[in-house]
């Protein structure tokens, strides 16, 4: 089946590579979680069309100055803004493909936005999803390639651009200053620290953690054209994991603001 994830790899195909700077790839995730959610989860999707709740991308954390929620699905206020209040999902995307050693503050990152969205209100579905590279080597064009043509971009556009994620060998040696290397345990390591987050079961809303950490395998190197990894990559099945994620959210939201319809969740 296809996952928001689909359109990951398309977006890089489309710009050219991978910028982890930008939320392109967040917001891509985020939209597509949320219309599998409306098609697939019947109490959602009838708060969405009565208007009772809506959804918001990039949102301000309550309380938080830096921090953003890149997916919030929760109750509007009279003007359209979200109620910051009633926030029932929410939804935080990280990736960790350039360098594996940035885990580490990324994990960080998940850990502190779970602490605040748990004490503005316990019951909101909390989600995080990790794109986890499985390149044994990545060319970082944002903060390497791109330097080098900061002042003729027109050439970087015409030479390099088109090169980019087409397979072109030749760029490794062309920009080596530009490489970065990870081991090859590196993504295990990077799985079993995302792992590690605090998770709680469905009806453990005084409990803080995390409702569902959806681990995501991308092969992405920005020479070679990105793909999302076989099923034994990670020993992970992002269809199979998705498909339960998809599921955990929904038998959250039932139970926790439709308690009466519980039998009737899905399609």
């Amino acid at each position: 089946m296809e996952t928001p994830f689909d359109a990951v790899v398309t977006g890089i195909l489309a710009r050219g590579f991978h910028n982890h700077r930008l939320e392109e790839h967040s917001d891509a995730i985020g939209e597509g979680i949320f219309r599998d959610l409306v098609k697939d989860c019947r109490p959602l999707r009838e708060d969405v069309r009565s208007g009772l709740v809506d959804k918001w991308l990039n949102v301000r954390a309550p309380g938080a100055r830096e921090r953003r929620i890149d997916l919030l699905i929760g109750e509007p206020l009279k003007g359209g803004k979200p109620d910051l209040g009633k926030i029932r999902v929410a939804l935080e995307n990280k990736s960790v493909i350039t360098a594996h050693r940035n885990r580490d503050a990324r994990f960080d990152d998940l850990n502190e936005s779970l602490q605040v969205i748990h004490r503005v209100k316990p019951e909101t579905i909390i989600v995080a999803t990790v794109l986890v590279g499985t390149a044994p080597r990545v060319l970082n064009v944002p903060d390497g390639v791109k330097k080098t043509y900061k002042k003729k971009m027109a050439t970087f556009n015409r030479k390099i651009l088109p090169r980019l994620s087409r397979g072109d060998q030749r760029l490794w040696d062309e920009f080596e200053y530009a490489v970065s290397e990870n081991r090859l345990d590196d993504p295990l390591k990077t799985v079993a620290k995302f792992r590690s987050l605090p998770t709680r079961g469905p009806a453990q809303t005084h409990k803080i953690g995390y409702d569902f950490v959806l681990l995501v395998p991308i092969m992405i190197d920005n020479v070679n054209p990105p793909v999302l990894t076989s099923p034994s990559a990670l020993d992970i099945d992002l269809p199979q994991e998705y498909q339960r994620m998809l599921g955990t959210i929904c038998a959250a939201y039932a139970a926790r603001w439709h308690p009466q319809s519980l039998g009737k969740r899905r399609r």
